[in-house]
């Protein structure tokens, strides 16, 4: 666990979780990180996890254009947060040919990600706010909002 760029007390990985560059992942204390879960560092990255936090299963963090995670979030189980894409400049090239774009996601406190949901690069979710089952980030979400579908779409507003 030395291997970690930070670790807090009381932080629990469950079976089969994976971690590359652990050197870039700092993670707060009293976290839980669910079986099967990916935390991808990346060379040129960073990955933060606040306090308090529970990753479910199966979730995939790659943070090759820094991942910033609050404090109290709910990430469930098969979430993806991605940092990078390749980028078409309109070529006709592989998608491998083309470069590679990295662009931070930042997680705000108190957020909950429902189960298979997908945000994108360069996404920031707002404090408290919700991401529906299944949802797929694009576009910021504003604090207290609770957003659903593909892509998200604001269905409503919470009381803070």
């Amino acid at each position: 666990m030395e291997q970690f760029k930070s670790l807090g007390q009381h932080v629990i990985f469950e079976t089969g979780v994976m971690v590359w560059h652990p050197e870039t992942i700092s993670i707060g204390g009293n976290v839980y990180v669910g079986h099967r879960a990916m935390l991808k560092g990346h060379p040129h990255g960073k990955l933060s996890i606040g306090n308090n936090t529970w990753i479910g299963q199966n979730v995939f963090l790659h943070s090759a254009g820094n991942i910033t995670i609050g404090d109290e979030v709910g990430i469930g189980p098969s979430v993806m947060i991605l940092t990078s894409f390749h980028k078409d400049e309109g070529r006709g090239r592989a998608i491998l040919d083309c470069a590679l774009e990295m662009r931070p996601v930042v997680i705000e406190k108190g957020v909950d990600i429902g189960i298979g949901a997908i945000v994108l690069p360069g996404v920031t979710v707002g404090k408290g706010a919700q991401v529906g089952a299944g949802a797929v980030v694009t576009k910021d979400v504003k604090t207290f909002a609770v957003v659903v579908g593909n892509p998200a779409k604001l269905l409503r507003m919470r009381n803070e």
